[in-house]
């Protein structure tokens, strides 16, 4: 049997594990879903599953969100101890009672001890291309993640008071027993092969059995249809920003918004879970959670901090991005597609220009038509299905 369990405190990890469902139901394969809960359990309507615990409140996840990595100080773990123990000990019992060989989470870290109590295996995805072959050649030597504990200690507190294996560093939790990479090599720069080739090779800061697979792009098609209202808005001439930055908090949205507002341009916002409605004008249209596949391909920019699954559904609608990132991962996906010249990463000091920049040239858009073509023949939800099935 095998378990999804998707964060419900991130879009992006909810959306990626309807993905993931979608792909492995359509091999015709039994698969059980459970969460935390979250803003965005709602997603998960249409399909059954359970919540573990007392289900995360809108306040408990944004404090979450808050507090997670590169966000948060690097000395706590995202939970306190005693949510953590529970939360190991409620994922044990499931996987137990529902017979669960492999669980497959983007960043249900509780996972990576619940698995080692009840003896299943852990694929994740939240990694993304932040992986030791990618990170090893952008990062010095003091800041690579198999040095850093940062984010581990609560983690091992309770492995070591439940008897069982910890987290060694920042890189081992980012990391299932296996990990899945959603990315084409050409725009990863690393090839399946050295991908499958890395082990830990007895570095002590990653668990032993660590390994990568190479899967394609794994991004949101959220089955939601997109307003009237949008479509319209989207129809009207001129160039048009979509602002979707996803898992941020409201004052940073807040600040991009004011800036963008001085160029001669709509703006569309996905505004997910905040409440920014005072900020709507003629030219500003706010929104809530919007289908990005859907939007992406009709916009002349898209904005977003550059999570991995954002930079994805940019480039699959051959849309150029400028990235906001807010940790170390965000700024890889970024410089990336940078790279490339698809993409620019930006702050809040100079996004109007770069905002300007991107609108006036034309190549941004040729270099995410070009990555567009790439993404277009794969198909990575049903890469990944494969190998997940392979390992249950």
């Amino acid at each position: 049997m095998i378990c999804l369990l998707p964060h419900c405190a991130y879009l992006s990890e909810t959306s990626r594990m309807l993905e993931l469902h979608r792909a492995l139901t359509e091999l015709g394969l039994p698969v059980r879903v459970a969460t935390h809960g979250g803003p965005h359990e709602r997603l998960l309507a249409g399909i059954a599953y359970d919540v573990l615990g007392p289900g995360l409140s809108p306040a408990r996840a944004a404090r979450f969100v808050g507090s997670a990595i590169g966000l948060g100080d690097p000395g706590q773990s995202m939970y306190d101890d005693e949510e953590i123990r529970s939360y190991v000990q409620a994922e044990a019992e499931y996987f137990r009672a529902h017979g669960v060989t492999v669980a497959v989470t983007g960043f249900t870290l509780t996972a990576l001890l619940s698995s080692r109590l009840a003896k299943v295996r852990v694929v994740t995805e939240h990694a993304g291309s932040f992986v030791p072959p990618v990170f090893e050649r952008f990062l010095p030597p003091d800041r690579k993640p198999g040095r850093m504990d940062a984010y581990c200690s609560g983690f091992n507190r309770v492995a070591d008071s439940l008897g069982t294996e910890g987290i060694p560093s920042l890189a081992a939790l980012l990391l299932g027993d296996l990990s899945l990479v959603p990315e084409v090599a050409e725009v990863l720069g690393v090839s399946a092969l050295e991908l499958a080739a890395w082990n830990p090779d007895g570095d002590p800061g990653y668990r032993a059995g660590s390994r990568l697979k190479a899967v394609g792009p794994l991004f949101a098609h959220l089955d939601l249809p997109l307003p009237d209202r949008v479509q319209k808005f989207l129809n009207r001439p001129g160039p048009t920003i979509y602002l979707a930055m996803t898992s941020t908090p409201a004052a940073q949205i807040r600040a991009a918004i004011a800036s963008l507002s001085t160029l001669d341009t709509r703006i569309l916002v996905a505004g997910t879970i905040h409440d920014l409605s005072d900020l709507a004008t003629d030219r500003i249209l706010i929104e809530g959670t919007l289908p990005s596949h859907l939007v992406m391909p009709q916009v002349d920019l898209a904005i977003t901090t550059a999570g991995q699954g954002s930079v994805q559904t940019a480039m699959a609608s051959g849309t150029p991005l400028l990235g906001i990132p807010l940790h170390p991962e965000q700024d890889l996906n970024i410089a990336l597609v940078e790279q490339l010249g698809a993409a620019l990463k930006a702050s809040a000091d100079n996004l109007v220009a770069q905002a300007t920049q991107m609108l006036d040239n034309r190549s941004f858009g040729a270099a995410a038509e070009r990555i567009q073509k790439l993404y277009a023949a794969v198909d990575g939800p049903a890469e990944a299905a494969g190998i997940i099935a392979s390992v249950s």
